[in-house]
Parts: structure tokens; C-alpha cells; sequence
């Protein structure tokens, strides 16, 4: 029987912290385990102690090259989605590498962006990220953007009922 708390560990391809934090496992469906933050938890950011201020849900899908966070007002992004390694579950721990990419909508507008491809670029040089590696993420990264702009499920309305637990 898996724990009702959920460790999140994000590193970068070279073996850096990148995120840490622990989340209640609310869910479980045919998109993946559904995590969330509440307001107070205590966290990592880049190696350095974080608290945080505005809860969220996290979707960590079965076998893709992303995970989604979902967020209530007034964080400026509604849905921020991290491309990365397909998630691998150490018990109560899931381990994500984080590649760099994100792709963003906005509350306010719905506009939906792509971020951080200077970031990819100078990673995908310095950490030398292999072929498939940078296919799969950037196949992931276009496949979101279409995704957060058509209303594709999950990103239209399915998360609500998760972040509702955690607001």
C-alpha cells in the first residue's frame, strides 16, 4: 500500500538538485499520480531551504517526458509544465530529471509559452544530452503547447477538482 506522502526530487541531467519536496498523493487515474502542496511545506529549490507560499497540484504521468504543476491565483502561471525524463518511482519517491524546457499558459490571457530553450541549448552542449534525449523532449515540448492551447485534457478543467483539495 503506497504512503499517503510522496517525496518529489527533481535533479538536472548532471546529477544537480534542482527541486525537492514532499506531497500528498491524492489520486491515482489513467493520466498519472496526482501530488499536491499545501501552502506552508517545506522545500528546496536549487540546494537552498524554500517554504512554500502558494499550494499546487502536481501530475506525474505514466511513462511521458513531462510532469504538470497547477496553480491557483494569484501565481501569474495556471499551468507550468517541466519537461523531463519519464518518472521513475522508488518507493514512496519519484525521481524526474528536469530537461530545461517548460511550457507555460498564463492565467490572465491563456497564452501559452515556451521557455528556457537558451537554457536547453547550453545544456544540451555542456551536459551533452543524447540524440534521443533531445528528441523526446522536444517532442513532449510540442506536444504540451498544443495541448495547453486547445484545452486538451488535463489541462482544461480535470486538474480543478485536485487543486480544490489543497487551496
Amino acid at each position: 500500500m503506497p504512503s499517503d506522502i510522496v517525496r518529489v526530487v527533481y535533479r538536472k541531467y548532471d546529477g544537480s538538485a534542482h527541486r525537492d519536496y514532499p506531497a500528498r498523493r491524492l489520486a491515482e487515474d489513467d493520466l498519472g499520480v496526482w501530488l499536491g502542496v499545501t501552502r506552508g511545506t517545506e522545500s528546496v529549490y536549487h540546494g537552498r531551504p524554500s517554504v512554500e507560499k502558494i499550494p499546487f497540484v502536481v501530475l506525474v504521468p505514466h511513462d511521458a517526458w513531462w510532469s504538470g504543476m497547477f496553480n491557483p491565483p494569484p501565481r501569474t502561471s495556471e499551468v507550468y509544465c517541466d519537461i523531463t525524463t519519464p518518472a521513475r518511482w522508488r518507493g514512496d519517491t519519484v525521481h524526474l530529471i528536469d530537461l530545461d524546457l517548460d511550457v507555460v499558459r498564463r492565467r490572465t490571457t491563456g497564452t501559452v509559452e515556451l521557455r528556457d530553450e537558451d537554457e536547453f541549448a547550453d545544456h544540451r552542449a555542456r551536459f551533452g544530452y543524447p540524440d534521443d534525449l533531445v528528441a523526446n523532449a522536444e517532442a513532449a515540448a510540442k506536444l504540451l503547447f498544443q495541448a495547453l492551447g486547445d484545452g486538451t485534457e488535463p489541462f482544461a478543467t480535470a486538474y480543478r477538482k485536485w487543486l480544490a483539495l489543497v487551496v
